[in-house]
């Protein structure tokens, strides 16, 4: 078992703890950026300047492995929207244009300009899915392994417990938006949680020294 902390690279509240909660099922123990004193930089910004999820992810992970010296997990995650011809992908966090804002403000701001689009093409509901890209780096070792959901986009809000679109994508499988879903049901069939598991299979298979082995918690 490595005996250093793994380091989740997210800033993202919501995603840290969805992400808490698929490591403790995987019985792995994680840190977070505010807890081991990563201060934010500019350059962060920068990172994720790549064209697909997977170079984003890696990237990141990378990015942050280079800083703390920790084994690093992180991800790149958006929406896809077929009216939009797979937009707005990678740049889902800035679909908005509003670079001055954060958190919640921002997902207001993305999510009115998605629907804004939808609606001049006359295309809501909106066939849509999820795509989560999620990597691992600690030295010359790297891995990235993706997941993805299927829903539709609707043009009202439905619930408020998630974030991001969350409320205006409807799950296939749930019947029910991301917003309204339990956190439980949402980690089971939602991009980050299917991302997140298919890696940490990997590893267990490709990197059986990187992980406590399943089931133990010591």
């Amino acid at each position: 078992m490595n005996a250093r902390p793994y380091l989740i690279a997210t800033r993202n509240p919501g995603k840290l703890r969805e992400l808490r909660d698929i490591f403790a099922q995987h019985h792995v123990e994680i840190t977070d950026l505010n807890e081991v004193g990563v201060p934010e930089t500019d350059d962060e910004e920068s990172i994720e300047s790549w064209e697909t999820f997977e170079e984003n992810a890696l990237a990141k992970a990378q990015y942050f492995h280079g800083r703390t010296g920790l084994p690093t997990f992180a991800d790149d995650s958006g929406l896809m929207v077929d009216a939009l011809g797979g937009k707005p992908g990678v740049r889902s966090k800035r679909l908005s244009g509003r670079t001055d804002l954060t958190g919640r403000s921002l997902d207001a701001a993305n999510n009115a300009t998605l629907i804004g689009q939808l609606r001049r093409l006359s295309a809501l509901p909106a066939a849509a899915e999820f795509v989560c890209a999620a990597a691992f780096a600690d030295g010359d070792v790297a891995l990235v392994r993706t997941g993805s959901t299927a829903g539709e986009i609707i043009q009202q809000p439905r619930g408020f417990d998630g974030f991001g679109y969350d409320s205006h994508f409807v799950s296939k499988e749930l019947q029910q938006t991301f917003g309204e879903a339990s956190e439980g049901a949402k980690l089971r069939i939602g991009h980050r949680g299917r991302a997140f598991r298919a890696l940490l299979d990997a590893m267990e298979k490709e990197l059986p020294t990187s992980l406590p082995q399943r089931g133990r918690s010591d």
